[in-house]
């Protein structure tokens, strides 16, 4: 019988399921987006009970439209947006609260009076992250001091906390098992970096009961077995797991140390793998558990900006200059150059290196000359600008210069983006035939995890390069964009 791989790809706007043949060739693919939720100004909410359902349907439908038994799939692998903090009760399993998005700005009250009192430093070498809103550690708190009774209960062992992997292997396994893997331990602002631990200090700083928090486990593991699950049959096991941008890592193979990958997605998310030991850096970068093999810990570098196809969507549903997010590179194909106009796309704030939570995006540069064609064309510019923010900081960081970055993501297939980004950052650009390698990373780790696959020279054979993009921009051009970049963010 053959043996498939289905990957759930659960992201900020919609849920993916995609079924792999141990060819790691597709044989379903089925997404189904879920309502956003904005109560307020820079608050970003979703129902936990809207993303099960959304992960339920398209389970049932993936396996239906491969055309296979649920029994022939032999493994589930599961990726995730990382810091969305969801709190439930552990016999019913009900959220308390929507659960709040990565993106949410709502504790920067909190974030900056922890730095106040000087915990920046201690947070960084434990965690080797910044003080953000962005984690997911002042927004359980934030659940816990503001549901009436939730703090109580916490205190008391009735409640669970987890990010989005954490819920879904606890309704995959009809709440048998609670479990996070490294990856996305390493996003809560709780976990020590280097034990791989929950920190008691940190804990305590945040006031989070231990009895809430889910072991943490590797990436390539059986951590439990599917229970009453349309599409899957009973005992399939949950066998890898990694937030988005660690599984894109892995299913960009970029295995060895100085290896770089940048998503475009929601946002855009830069990681370098620095190997078996992070390194902590000294330009406001993240540094990040990649993956746990065995006993073997892998580590990154990431740079994050908040907005990339984002910024497209709000141009689409927001400006309503686009209809479809597509048409942008045609749109802005139509003329040669910007004309001056900037646009920095702060709309959730602005993250590595600035982090800046309280930036607001800005269009900068308008004349009665600028068009929609302008502003469609200085979108794109913006969205690949940051990206040379980041990598900058982080080649300073390493000491080395990047070469090649691999890119993924629904926006690497705008053609008129990624050769903004080669000629921006000045290196080559290398696309690959699968760009969902958010969900391919995921099945890839649970291919390992179940014994599918035998060992990572395995699955990098399987790695298949599409398109390269080569710098064509000439140095003065270049630091005119550059020099405008920076005026424009100073205005944010």
């Amino acid at each position: 019988m053959s043996r498939f791989i289905c990957a759930i790809d659960q992201g900020t706007t919609g849920t993916t399921v995609v079924i792999l043949d141990e060819a790691l060739q597709v044989r379903a693919r089925v997404t189904e987006e879920f309502e956003q939720i904005f109560p307020q100004p820079s608050w970003v909410e979703h129902d936990p009970l809207a993303i099960w359902k959304s992960t339920t349907s398209t389970l049932a439908q993936a396996q239906r439209e491969a055309g296979i038994g649920p029994e022939e799939i032999a493994a589930v692998g599961i990726t995730n947006q990382r810091e969305t903090t969801v709190v439930w009760d552990r016999q019913t399993g009900v959220p308390i609260h929507n659960a709040i998005v990565w993106q949410d700005r709502r504790t920067r009250g909190k974030i900056q009076q922890l730095v106040d009192d000087g915990y920046e430093s201690m947070i960084r070498e434990r965690t080797g992250l910044l003080l953000d809103p962005y984690f997911a550690g002042t927004k359980v708190q934030w659940i816990l001091d503001n549901v009436d009774g939730a703090r109580a209960r916490a205190e008391r062992g009735e409640l669970a906390f987890g990010t989005i992997d954490s819920y879904l292997v606890w309704k995959l396994t009809g709440g048998d098992v609670h479990v996070t893997d490294v990856s996305n331990a390493s996003r809560t602002l709780f976990m020590d970096l280097q034990e791989a631990t929950w920190n008691q200090e940190l804990l305590d700083l945040f006031r989070v009961p231990r009895s809430m928090m889910p072991q943490i486990v590797g990436n390539a593991e059986v951590y439990g077995e599917v229970r009453g699950i349309e599409g899957l049959a009973d005992g399939t096991p949950i066998a890898g797991m990694a937030g988005d941008q660690q599984s894109a890592l892995f299913g960009q193979v970029c295995f060895e140390p100085g290896e770089a990958k940048c998503t475009y997605g929601t946002g855009a998310f830069l990681l370098m793998n620095t190997g078996s030991e992070p390194v902590f850096s000294e330009h406001r970068l993240l540094s990040t558990a990649a993956w746990r093999l065995g006993d073997k810990t892998t580590y990154a570098l990431e740079g994050s900006a908040f907005i990339a196809g984002a910024m497209v969507q709000w141009l689409r549903d927001g400006l309503k200059i686009i209809d479809s997010a597509p048409q942008i590179e045609e749109l802005a194909g139509t003329v040669e150059s910007s004309d001056g106009v900037v646009v920095v796309p702060a709309l959730s704030g602005l993250g590595a290196p600035h982090w800046n939570p309280s930036a607001r995006g800005v269009i900068w540069g308008l004349t009665r000359g600028t068009t929609r064609a302008h502003i469609a064309r200085a979108a794109l510019e913006g969205i690949a600008l940051q990206n040379v923010d980041i990598l900058a900081a982080m080649e300073q960081d390493l000491g080395e210069s990047l070469k090649v970055l691999r890119v993924d993501g629904g926006a690497c297939a705008n053609n008129l983006l990624m050769q903004m980004q080669a000629d921006f950052l000045d290196r080559t650009i290398v696309r690959p035939e699968m760009t969902e390698t958010t969900a391919l990373g995921a099945a890839l780790l649970a291919g390992l995890g179940a014994g599918i696959f035998d060992d990572l020279n395995e699955i990098r054979n399987t790695w298949r390069e599409e398109r390269r993009f080569e710098p064509q921009m000439g140095t003065v051009e270049r630091s005119r964009h550059l020099k405008l970049w920076k005026e424009g963010i100073d205005r944010v």
